[in-house]
């Protein structure tokens, strides 16, 4: 059996599991030695001390999560080879998307929910029914099941009229008064956070009001309600990944994204998008379509719309037929050295040169 160690990252670039500076540099000897097979940890795995004699996969979840640059390090931890790399997330960022449509990621889509599950219902209702959205949550915390409610800030903000954490918190507690109502947000210390949790974990309270650090990571299959407040706010990556907090157990689970009237169009498009569908891809293609593909060879992730013609949400039939022409060169000219492939040589010779080549990192 491989050994493995678990490196926990602090906020501050620490491995916190290794208490020692010994055991660190143990660590890292075997490691460069080649002892240490397997190695688990979070964002800690990206420092330059962390050392591979010969890496050969890195697995990377909630992709999305991770900038371009953050990746790149860890497909620089074999200085001989790049290694295999296998990246896994609910909602695919655009220019990762964009990446697949160009035919330079290979995709599986695991497209059933785990035996015993049932899709979320998800509606979009207005401030204007908050009485009506709280009852159903009485109802629901009547036949044992347990909510979330989450806000986009932690403070009031002068210049955005959304719901924060602290005054969310307040009025929930005046509305619930019966319940037992938890609190979590990034501004809270690690014992503080793992307290509430637990709490909310072992069913001593019904409601947890939160930001979104819970995106990912929690796993209370007892909770059927997530409430997002200000949904408006939301992107569609972190609104889907929010959903994904229920609907882990066997009962009925729903999403209820709570907005005021008025809104923008695209705003209006995410929300619709949520009560539409489930499927994480069709909601990533959306994305895409709203915010742009990113820029390829860059590490912006979204935007970047420089193509004067073509549009990749749009043209994915003719985008395909490109790409098996492009290969179908390739197979037969890899050194485009033929006459006929001359300019298309000429033109990639053209392009600037970078010291990193980014359009590598998926």
């Amino acid at each position: 059996h491989p050994k493995a160690v678990l490196l926990i990252h602090d906020g501050q670039a620490q491995i916190a599991e290794l208490h020692h500076v010994f055991e660190q540099r143990v660590l890292h000897e075997q490691l460069r030695e080649g002892s240490m097979q397997m190695l688990v940890g979070t964002h800690a795995l990206l420092e330059d001390v962390v050392q591979f004699r010969n890496l050969g996969l890195t697995i990377m979840d909630e992709q999305h999560r991770f900038g371009v640059a953050q990746r790149s390090k860890l497909w620089q931890k074999n200085p001989y080879v790049i290694p295999h790399v296998l990246v896994m997330t609910a909602t695919p960022i655009p220019r990762t998307l964009a990446m697949t449509l160009y035919g330079d990621l290979d995709v599986s889509v695991i497209d059933e929910l785990p035996a015993g599950r049932k899709p979320i219902v998800t509606v979009h209702r207005y401030d204007a029914n908050r009485l009506k959205v709280f009852q159903f949550v009485r109802d629901q915390v009547a036949l044992g099941r347990q909510v979330y409610m989450v806000y986009p800030l932690i403070e009031e903000s002068e210049t955005l009229d959304y719901k924060d954490l602290t005054d969310g918190y307040e009025s929930v507690s005046r509305a619930f008064p019966e319940m037992q109502i938890s609190i979590v947000h990034g501004r809270m210390k690690a014992e503080e956070k793992d307290f509430e949790m637990a709490r909310f974990v072992k069913k001593e309270t019904q409601i947890m009001v939160a930001t979104t650090v819970i995106e990912v990571g929690v796993n209370v299959p007892n909770a059927s309600v997530m409430i997002i407040e200000s949904a408006e706010r939301f992107g569609l990556s972190q609104l889907h990944q929010l959903r994904g907090r229920v609907g882990r157990g066997a009962d009925q689970s729903y999403c209820i994204l709570m907005t005021g009237y008025k809104l923008s169009k695209d705003s209006r498009t995410r929300l619709e998008t949520m009560v539409r569908t489930n499927n994480g891809f069709e909601i990533a293609d959306i994305d895409l379509k709203l915010r742009g593909p990113g820029d390829l060879m860059g590490t912006q992730q979204s935007g970047v719309l420089d193509l004067l013609i073509a549009d990749l949400a749009k043209d994915g039939r003719i985008l395909a037929e490109s790409r098996a022409a492009a290969q179908a060169v390739l197979a037969e000219d890899p050194e485009l050295v033929r006459p006929e492939h001359g300019n298309i040589r000429r033109h990639i010779e053209s392009l600037p040169a970078t010291a990193v080549n980014w359009s590598r990192i998926s």
